[in-house]
């Protein structure tokens, strides 16, 4: 069992850090092999910035609710000494305005204005809509496979459109801009990107999103964009102008790139263990069960930064140095033997007792768009093994090439090979 966070005490020597590879690759072996060492380990963030990854089940989700642990940058001390240059890749997650990088009552403020889109009641209200653009998908993914041999990239066809056009339906957003919204938040999320071409995506980004704000404010609509240019909180505040362009960047990128990757990792995991799939397909088993368990197995967000100790902390027995930047590292803590247990690498949807994972955060920062990316992965799976009941991954393991950058976890393509029901 990890120890709570404590003050700080007297320690070994910190082990040499581990270099984060900037082009990503699969997380879950120098996941095991930190794990091994600690729940804990300080890792090499890209242009040498020092950093610690909180790594076990335990450890992490204390950390994650601990009181003097926060989200605002000036609690970063690289970044308050001048230390972190404009073009380098993690400086969006770390200083975009908004409720990620706000602490307190600043972050329940910013929270209130956006959670009642997402109770569980509205988004089942969404069901039957994320069923229809499922449906339709469908139809265009099978089209694709006819003209290419009957194979088809699932994740390019219906892994990606579905949450990228719930949540820009969700946001009033015009469908022209779904593409360069995708594209710019692909660069926005990457670790391997060269400084000036970080830059040129972030701020291509936030003016993309400043015209999708000013589209509302000439013509606003039954959209969340409309609504959230008129909210204001109990005092009459509104959101500024950069909480409004963070809010939209927050919402729209994590609201359709988590859920991507969730729906790519799942498929791929269902096919690789045909036993778990016939689980499902034969009423011993859930849609939702697999999703839960591939978020536990092979989480959509691998590391995910930042938060900063307000004061030295003890976690899981490794010091933690005051202003450190700290990464989640959810897809090592998914897989931990000491809470998962013996068998903790193996997919099972029959898995019983035991934590929950957590691949959508803990503590106050838990997702704000949980209940969304369930049902819409739920409604995905379903739909596709229904409809097609044989489809398999097109190439052999390890599969195709991983996804860039070590934040996000998935496959850049799946190629998959239909077969009609």
């Amino acid at each position: 069992m990890a120890a709570r966070p404590g003050p700080a005490e007297d320690s070994d020597p910190a082990p040499e850090p581990y270099r984060l590879d900037p082009a990503g690759g699969c997380p879950h072996a120098a996941g095991a092999r930190l794990l091994a060492r600690g729940a804990v380990a300080p890792v090499e963030l890209p242009g040498g910035i020092e950093g610690m990854a909180v790594l076990g089940h335990d450890a992490l989700r204390d950390f994650l609710a601990h009181p003097d642990v926060a989200k605002d940058p000036r609690h970063f001390t690289a970044l308050a000494e001048g230390r972190i240059p404009e073009g380098w890749p993690l400086r969006a997650f770390a200083t975009v305005p908004g409720m990620t990088t706000a602490d307190g009552a600043d972050h329940r403020r910013l929270r209130a204005l956006v959670g009642s889109a997402f109770t569980a009641r509205r988004v089942e209200a969404l069901r039957p809509r994320v069923e229809a653009v499922a449906a339709e998908l469908l139809d265009g993914l099978a089209g694709a496979a006819a003209r290419d041999g009957g194979v088809a990239d699932l994740r390019r066809h219906y892994a990606l459109p579905l949450p990228l056009r719930v949540i820009c339906q969700l946001f009033g957003v015009d469908p022209a801009h779904q593409e360069p919204l995708h594209r710019l938040s692909s660069l926005v999320v990457a670790t391997d990107i060269r400084p000036e071409r970080a830059v040129a995506a972030n701020r291509d980004l936030l003016a993309l999103l400043a015209a999708i704000a000013a589209e509302k404010e000439r013509a606003p609509g039954d959209d969340l964009t409309s609504a959230l240019l008129a909210a204001h909180d109990e005092d009459g505040d509104r959101l500024t102008r950069p909480e409004l362009i963070g809010t939209l960047l927050l919402m729209i990128v994590a609201g359709h790139e988590t859920t991507l990757n969730l729906v790519t990792n799942a498929v791929r995991a269902l096919c690789a263990h045909r036993d778990q799939l016939a689980l499902v397909t034969g009423g011993r088993a859930g849609w939702a069960d697999a999703v839960e368990e591939t978020l536990r197995w092979d989480s959509p967000v691998a590391y995910f930064p930042f938060r900063y100790p307000t004061r030295d902390l003890t976690v899981g027995g490794t010091v933690i140095p005051r202003g450190t930047p700290v990464l989640a590292g959810y897809a090592a803590a998914g897989r931990d033997g000491a809470a998962h247990g013996p068998a903790a690498d193996r997919f099972d949807l029959t898995r019983t007792g035991g934590p929950r994972h957590l691949s959508l955060g803990h503590g106050p920062h838990y997702c704000l768009g949980a209940p969304l990316a369930r049902m819409e992965a739920a409604v995905a799976l379903e739909a596709l093994f229904t409809r097609f009941p044989d489809l398999d991954v097109a190439v052999p393991e390890p599969g195709p090439a991983r996804h860039a950058g070590f934040v996000g976890n998935s496959v850049r393509v799946l190629p998959v090979r239909l077969a009609t029901a």
